[in-house]
């Protein structure tokens, strides 16, 4: 981290000038969560298209096919835990008030960790859903659940853990492909076979009867409340972000682990900037913080926010070690 560019940050977001903050959040963020991102046309899982799994189209042609796909990224939700860079927002979303300051996280993620790090929930927009909220997909239910982390959700849904009947495995092959010597455990050469088709356990043909059913109608599927590829935002978390940004100068944004030139990172920036607010950008990709007129941080969220809010903060050490416990 560019120890000048941290000064200069540190003393702006300890003065008056900055009262109002607002956190964007993307999947950077979680990245040191050890979490699949599925992120554009490579994302892929057992072959599928993850863009094409993320639809109503999808769901309503094969909801046992799309249900195994969000079965298992739950359960590596379940798995993950929270980064130092989940905790240190947290940690400004509970010290704000007590700093003058006003705060807000507007994250992209569904992955449920930064609710799982205790960030104060009043401060704290989902704006494409979470994986952990079931809603009833019938015309005419309302039914919605939140923080489900039940796994699995059927039954039938059992086995959906592993995208890979040998983990381990795949991973040598991976490492070989890239480049590296292969060895067993145990340091020696080991023989492994990079022809055939990958192992990738095998995709289930489940009944409906065999899906999350709706405890409410009785007759509706349950569904992922997450954001579908065709569906809108939801209005409730639009409103709130927009109010946020309306009602007061925001000073400055934090743009973390997520592009500011792709929507809606891109419109919340701009809004920001015509604001007179100035822009911070964590993210580990260089290009990413091309463009940038405010400060620019390149790496690991986990690693940079807990530094870069220290002034605000302090040391979050103990705050993550004692939620470990």
């Amino acid at each position: 981290m560019n120890q000048g560019s941290l000064a200069s940050f540190h003393e702006y977001i300890t003065t008056d000038k900055c009262r109002t903050i607002l956190a964007l959040c993307g999947a950077g963020l979680s990245a040191s969560s050890g979490l699949p991102t599925f992120r554009g046309s490579g994302g892929l899982w057992k072959n599928y298209s993850s863009m094409d799994l993320a639809t109503p189209d999808a769901f309503n042609v094969d909801p046992g096919l799309v249900w195994q796909f969000y079965s298992y990224r739950r359960y590596k939700a379940i798995q993950a835990k929270p980064n130092n860079g989940h905790y240190a927002l947290s940690q400004l979303s509970k010290v704000a008030a007590s700093k003058s300051k006003k705060f807000l996280t507007l994250t992209q993620n569904v992955d449920g960790l930064s609710r799982r790090a205790h960030h104060d929930t009043e401060q704290l927009l989902e704006l494409h859903g979470s994986l952990f909220t079931l809603k009833c997909t019938s015309f005419d239910c309302t039914y919605t659940e939140n923080n489900n982390f039940k796994h699995p959700l059927t039954p039938q849904l059992q086995g959906c853990e592993e995208e890979w009947i040998n983990p381990k495995k795949r991973q040598r092959r991976t490492e070989n492909e890239n480049g590296n010597e292969n060895e067993d455990e145990d340091g020696k050469d080991a023989v492994i076979s990079t022809t055939g088709s990958p192992e990738f356990t095998p995709v289930k043909e489940i009944p409906r009867s065999g899906l999350p059913t709706c405890p409410q109608c009785k007759t509706g599927l349950l569904r992922p409340g997450v954001v579908w590829f065709g569906e809108s935002l939801p209005f409730k978390v639009l409103d709130q972000a927009d109010e946020f940004i309306m009602s007061q100068k925001v000073d400055l944004i934090l743009v973390i682990g997520t592009s500011q030139s792709v929507w809606p990172a891109a419109g919340y920036v701009n809004r920001v900037k015509l604001q007179g607010g100035k822009v911070a950008i964590f993210n580990t990709d260089e290009e990413d913080l091309q463009g940038c007129d405010g400060w620019k941080f390149l790496g690991d969220a986990a690693e940079l926010l807990p530094q870069a809010l220290k002034p605000l903060i302090g040391d979050i050490t103990e705050v993550v070690e004692n939620d470990k416990e």
